[in-house]
């Protein structure tokens, strides 16, 4: 697998993306694809050959790692990290296509755009945006729930159980340095749970800013028409002239009336 073209590929969704967006990339990149590619991968390359179980009955140990190792943990990261990148993928075709089509109209009406900033995230890249982000943080949640429902937990014992067939009996299997390779389970997933965290942040941060909008463009408008309106602005200086002059008439009956009593 080439990490370096998919980073390539991935490092314009940056300049699209929001603060957390940004933070969820290169969370992505330092912490996950490149710690996996340098350190986990070569970790876990010894799995199979170092797996041993004290018995001598052929089959017995690719049995027992096959039933404690349905999936290996190296390539379950793999396709989780690919999996988990490709919907970026679609912000950057979006904003592909508006660039290609801002260009078609802007050849047939000369001087005249359809989008002045094609990558600004307005209308339908908006929601595009937005379900990015979802299944970003569907798919780092349903791998972390395989890891856990397949291997039973996320830790890693050191001594394994097994008395499957062709095994002549309950057999002990040992894991090549177990606790390095706990430790880099655990570090996978806070990190795959560190990047959900970023993804609900910024799915929040969109849709409080996107409400923000609307209701500020409501107050505008609602302020604007109260500015324009000129039959709102003739009644109410009317209903305030009746208030005085009917103020004024009533002071001045109150006068004559302290008069005749005097």
């Amino acid at each position: 697998m080439n990490w370096a073209g998919l980073e390539v590929l991935l490092g314009g969704v940056s300049k699209y993306s929001t603060v957390f967006g940004r933070v969820w990339l290169s969370v992505v990149f330092i912490f996950r694809i490149l710690v996996f590619v340098v350190a986990a991968q070569p970790v876990w390359g010894d799995e199979t050959k170092d797996f041993v179980c004290n018995t001598a009955q052929p089959g017995c140990s690719t049995v027992c790692y096959n039933h404690i190792f349905p999936i290996s943990h190296a390539r379950l990261w793999a396709l989780q990290l690919i999996m988990v990148t490709c919907p970026s993928l679609l912000v950057v075709a979006h904003v592909k296509f508006r660039e290609q089509k801002n260009q078609k109209y802007t050849q047939s009406h000369t001087g005249k755009y359809l989008y002045a900033n094609p990558g600004r995230k307005r209308g339908g890249l908006w929601y595009t945006y937005l379900i990015n982000l979802i299944f970003k943080a569907a798919i780092d949640g349903a791998f972390l729930y395989i890891l856990y429902y397949v291997n039973d937990g996320y830790g890693l014992p050191s001594l394994s159980k097994c008395s499957l067939n062709p095994c002549p009996n309950t057999v002990d299997c040992f894991i090549s340095r177990p606790t390095e390779k706990r430790i880099f389970i655990i570090f996978m997933v806070v990190s795959s749970a560190l990047c959900i965290l970023m993804c609900i942040i910024e799915i929040i941060y969109l849709l409080f800013k996107r409400c923000h909008k609307l209701l500020r463009k409501h107050l505008d408008q609602e302020a604007k028409y109260i500015r324009v309106d000129p039959t709102a602005s003739s009644t109410q200086s009317l209903d305030k002239f009746i208030k005085e002059l009917s103020h004024k008439k009533l002071n001045s009956f109150k006068e004559a009336v302290n008069k005749v009593e005097v």
